[in-house]
């Protein structure tokens, strides 16, 4: 599976009420907390790959973990990679194996993130991110099964990015954690 991502800067309250005029479908507000880790193996911000464990607390449910792989990213146009993702019973018992394997915590970014679905030719989530010490973003994005399908789709969010009054070549590649890593350097 590849995740198909465009990210801008944005004023979100602008943002928001485009988002009324485009009809899209609010999905709720969540408090995300990643930790990524560096691997004993290899360095991941020269292989640009990713690995976290990320705990979500929505304003409506359950608290919830999940241990996410990210790989390289595949086109030089957005922020396309394959991801790989699994939930996780207990985040402080998956830290202690990772942390006993020699994979040490790098840096924990932590966004409050509001969601909205949006259906043209695909579904596509829409999230209007506010990021601690890194500031607001929005950002489009949908998945795909076959690597046939992604420009397709990275044309979608541009479309969509347009729509919000936003301007694709505004587009930011770099992560959350590179960026927050970038202000504190």
């Amino acid at each position: 599976m590849y995740e198909v991502e465009v990210k801008v800067p944005a004023d979100l309250e602008a943002v928001r009420s485009r988002l009324e005029t485009l009809d899209a479908t609010p999905c709720g507000t969540v408090v995300q907390i990643d930790t990524y880790y560096d691997a004993p193996h290899r360095s991941f911000p020269e292989t640009d790959e990713a690995l976290r464990i990320r705990t979500e607390r929505p304003d409506d449910g359950p608290e919830e973990t999940r241990i996410t792989y990210k790989g390289p990213l595949v086109d030089d146009e957005s922020k396309t990679r394959e991801e790989v993702e699994t939930a996780v019973a207990d985040g402080e018992k998956l830290d202690a194996v990772l942390t006993n394997l020699g994979f040490e915590a790098a840096a924990t970014v932590r966004k409050e993130r509001e969601r909205f679905a949006l259906e043209t030719d695909d579904v596509y989530t829409i999230t209007l991110d506010t990021v601690d010490d890194v500031g607001e973003y929005v950002e489009v994005e949908t998945e795909v099964d076959r690597d046939g399908d992604l420009e397709a789709a990275r044309d979608g969010a541009y479309e969509i990015l347009t729509d919000l009054g936003l301007d694709p070549a505004d587009q930011i590649r770099t992560s959350y954690l590179g960026l927050l890593l970038e202000a504190d350097g």
